[in-house]
């Protein structure tokens, strides 16, 4: 009788660790949806600069929920899992600055000077390892005057 008791005793341990892996993975899996659909809705579109410096304070936001490192100049250091970077290409002076240098500089002074002006999602990159949105590329779209 004894012997019956710890075999159901360890099947239950058994059943309720896979039963928590299984369901730990699917909450991961499921927040990752939800945050890639966010990234995602941005790919091939184009935007005004109110919308980007919207996203790009997002993803500031989430790099220090996520608590990502940052690097000796300043820029968010990959981290494989869920950090996310992006770039923007101005076609002014064809320049590329990071979401870092316009945020410090203050997305209110990006919005005063690019609100007006669009730009497209160029380029979407994912983290291999959870799926998540790791990287964006913006280009400005010039105005046809």
């Amino acid at each position: 009788m004894k012997k019956v008791i710890i075999f159901l005793v360890i099947v239950l341990i058994i059943v309720a660790t896979v039963a928590y892996m299984y369901l730990n993975y699917k909450a991961t899996y499921n927040e990752a949806q939800v945050k890639n659909a966010q990234y995602e809705s941005y790919n091939g579109k184009e935007l005004y600069g109110t919308d980007l410096a919207t996203l790009i304070n997002k993803a500031v936001d989430d790099n220090a929920k996520n608590k990502i490192d940052k690097n000796d100049k300043g820029l968010y250091v990959d981290n494989g899992k869920n950090s996310i970077r992006i770039d923007i290409k101005f076609t002014d002076d064809n320049s590329v600055h990071s979401m870092e240098e316009i945020y410090n500089s203050g997305t209110d002074t990006f919005m005063q000077y690019y609100n007006q002006i669009r730009f497209k999602c160029m380029k979407i990159e994912h983290h291999t390892k959870t799926g998540r949105v790791s990287y964006m590329y913006f280009e400005q779209i010039p105005s046809q005057n």
